[in-house]
């Protein structure tokens, strides 16, 4: 039995007509900035129903931790309050995990999942860029925050392409627009996600997207999700961390296609 929902505080956008697709974004991210690339995509077909987390885009800072059953709970809700019985969930960065626990706590509901640039639980690399990255912000060294994110978020191959001004524009820009609930989406990351025992119990069509030049999440942590999940599919991105700037009309044919194939 799916455990009882709440009223979701989740400031959102809701686009499109047909099927739902509720989104699920990355720490530090927004649906604007790791969704609005493809959005026209996505609700070309779907209903798409994008909540912001806590102190992203249209949410304020929550005055609690977060956890992962609450947040994911909390999309569920958001989904539902927007008409949405069922849906599928394209779940990004460490909206995987927050997608994955959403199918296993409210299977009812659920109907295909969209894992990308995804993981089960943090490795010790993994985590060791996690806390870098969450020290910078809380000493508020946003320029050297905004260099590292910069490194390890883009490709190689992305950065050697960018010429030193638009490397210097982009890294003002990264610096000037952290999101203020950056600090507690890494302190969910970093401390409360493990999502390895709900894999097995995955019983709808998903699909695992790996980005395989990504140096945050590696493909490491993409193929555990994928050979674990029952009957997964699996595809792959010749990009970084962050496909909505590299390979956009790529990744959104991807989930298009499986969202098509799928029935959902």
């Amino acid at each position: 039995m799916s455990p009882a929902l709440p009223t979701s505080r989740l400031g959102r956008i809701v686009r499109g007509t047909g099927p739902g697709l509720l989104l699920a974004h990355g720490a530090g991210g927004g649906i604007d900035a790791n969704y609005g690339p493809i959005m026209d995509t996505l609700t070309a077909q779907h209903t798409v129903i994008g909540p912001d987390y806590p102190g992203t885009g249209r949410t304020e800072r929550a005055e609690a931790p977060l956890t992962l059953n609450g947040l994911a709970d909390e999309l569920v809700a958001t989904a539902i309050e927007e008409g949405q019985d069922t849906f599928a969930i394209a779940g990004y960065s460490l909206g995987s995990p927050v997608a994955i626990r959403a199918a296993t706590r409210h299977p009812d509901r659920v109907t295909a999942l969209i894992l990308t640039a995804g993981f089960a639980h943090p490795n010790p690399r993994f985590l060791l860029a996690a806390k870098l990255w969450r020290d910078l912000l809380c000493a508020g060294d946003l320029e050297q925050l905004a260099a590292f994110v910069s490194l390890i978020g883009l490709s190689a191959p992305a950065l050697d392409a960018i010429n030193q001004d638009g490397l210097d524009t982009a890294l003002k820009t990264t610096a000037a627009t952290i999101p203020p609930g950056t600090p507690d989406h890494l302190d969910l990351l970093i401390n409360h996600v493990d999502v390895r025992a709900d894999l097995a119990a995955l019983t709808v069509p998903t699909l695992v997207i790996s980005t395989t030049l990504d140096q945050l999440v590696t493909p490491h942590h993409h193929r555990q999700l994928a050979e674990a999940i029952p009957g997964a599919r699996y595809a792959e991105i010749a990009t970084g961390h962050l496909p909505f700037i590299e390979q956009p009309e790529q990744w959104a044919t991807l989930i298009s296609n499986f969202l098509r194939d799928s029935n959902t």
